[in-house]
């Protein structure tokens, strides 16, 4: 194998000739409509999800804010804040990059896209029933599966028809090696419908026996992050890296190895919220062992992400891609090394019910997750519409109010939580004392949280924007350039 032909397997460079520029402009029109159709509507989600989480703090903080609308209590705005945010905007905006880096790696132009927005309208629809069903006080009160039957139902098939399309790219792809990101994708792709269909099966659809609904439970929300986004997450930063810096990425066994450890390791992991609890001793046991090891692979992406830029973090000033990119990076290893932690008997038997898992949450769904969708969208999204992005100082404020909102928010739910289990575990200190403790830090999370909604609204103006094309054309703007493996900028 020629040393190009490597380079191409492992981390997919810039290109710069014309006929392959060519290429790649066809493969962006090709899925431009289902694509732009996703990431609206994933917007759409992340805003009312916003909308939602705000109202809860507040509600937390001050049990009588709209107590007197019942489809707005706090039992019905929090559920549907989760689920708003874990299935119309994360998995939504995921399922968008995953369709536009499939489509680009695999080096095939979409022929008909059609069944890519028949799926994404069943998925809104879904969503939206869903939502609005929780408020109305059908939820199934199950942890990140509150949607009703026939919402859920909605939503799988709509996976369906994603998930066939991926597999049928992928089988067509060009000839030659697989990228990294590839791999990331199609385990996703694969491993969605596995674990929802599942999860839904006995929880939802055919509840079985209440001992075993607990464990399938967090069985489903561990693997639905381990082996959904953290996959989708990963798969955007393999490709982004080392295309804007432009270098392969560090190395490629390393990227295969972490692959194949997440991919084992994950699904084992989830019983680590219930240690102590009415479960088997080995459940917890495997979980421990599993959610400990999970640093090993983390460390190693840790590795190849921050190696392959070490001489280009200049590139950060200039690319808000690998701004956000890297601070969802970062934000991984930090969740695996809290998550290694939780998972210890001792530790987690202080902070087992407090809002340190709250805190936890947020720390993989938004300082990751979200940071990694917001980078993959600014890349994106100007090549998809053939305009560049209006204002510059708009993205500039939207990374320092998402990064500092979401830092000091985790920050203050995890020190609470600390606080208030250390609290819980001393029998001289009634549980108000407790409460007391904590009432200061979910404050704080909830002014915190409010900047990161103010990021989102000024993200969702700026996209819009740019789809009425009142920015500049793309062939003259920079903001998203990127560089040749010579270190000339180029735009593809």
């Amino acid at each position: 194998m020629s040393q190009g032909s490597t380079i191409s397997i492992s981390s997919a460079p810039v290109t710069t000739n014309d006929a392959d520029r060519l290429e790649l402009a066809a493969i962006d029109r090709s899925v431009r409509l289902p694509v732009l159709f996703f990431f609206g509507s994933a917007i759409f989600w992340l805003l009312v999800s916003s909308l939602l989480g705000m109202i809860s703090a507040v509600q937390i903080n001050q049990p009588w804010f709209l107590d007197n609308c019942p489809f707005l209590t706090f039992g019905r705005v929090r559920p549907a804040h989760l689920d708003s945010l874990i299935y119309g905007w994360a998995s939504a905006a995921g399922i968008g990059v995953g369709i536009w880096l499939m489509a680009r790696l695999s080096g095939v132009v979409l022929k008909q896209n059609k069944l890519l927005i028949v799926a994404g309208i069943f998925w809104n629809v879904g969503n939206l029933i869903g939502v609005l069903a929780i408020l109305a006080g059908y939820s199934q009160s199950i942890e990140w599966l509150n949607y009703p039957s026939f919402a859920a139902l909605l939503l799988f098939i709509a996976y369906g028809f994603i998930a066939i399309w991926g597999i049928i790219i992928f089988q067509s792809r060009k000839p030659g090696g697989v990228y990294v990101s590839q791999w990331y994708l199609l385990a996703a792709f694969l491993c969605f419908p596995w674990l929802y269909a599942t999860a839904n099966t006995f929880l939802v659809w055919h509840t079985i026996q209440g001992s075993a609904q607990t464990p399938i439970n967090w069985w489903y929300a561990q693997g639905i992050f381990g082996l959904w986004f953290v996959p989708l997450g990963l798969a955007s930063a393999y490709y982004f890296i080392p295309r804007i810096v432009g270098r392969p990425i560090h190395s490629y066994q390393i990227s295969v190895l972490a692959f194949w450890a997440f991919v084992l390791l994950f699904s084992w992991s989830g019983m680590r919220w219930l240690i102590g609890g009415p479960i088997p001793a080995w459940m917890s046991s495997v979980s421990i062992v599993a959610s400990v090891l999970l640093v090993i692979p983390i460390a190693l992406v840790a590795i190849n992400h921050y190696v392959t830029i070490w001489n280009d973090f200049d590139a950060l000033s200039w690319s808000p891609t690998l701004r956000f990119t890297m601070v969802g990076a970062l934000a991984f290893t930090v969740y695996g090394v809290l998550n290694a932690l939780s998972s210890l008997a001792g530790f987690n038997a202080v902070i087992q019910f407090t809002d340190w898992n709250i805190g936890h949450f947020y720390l993989g769904m938004v300082a990751f997750f979200s940071m990694m969708m917001f980078g993959a969208m600014y890349y994106i999204v100007p090549r998809l519409v053939g305009w560049e992005w209006p204002c510059i100082q708009l993205i500039s404020k939207h990374f320092w109010l998402t990064f500092i909102g979401a830092v000091l928010m985790v920050f203050s739910l995890k020190l609470g939580g600390l606080i208030q289990g250390f609290g819980l575990d001393d029998p001289k200190i009634d549980f108000i004392t407790t409460v007391k403790f904590v009432s200061p830090f979910r404050v704080c999370a909830a002014a915190f949280g409010l900047l990161i909604v103010v990021g989102n609204i000024i993200f969702a103006c700026h996209f819009v924007r740019l789809l009425l094309k009142l920015g500049i054309p793309n062939e003259t703007a920079t903001s998203t350039t990127t560089r040749n493996l010579s270190g000339e900028a180029v735009r593809v």
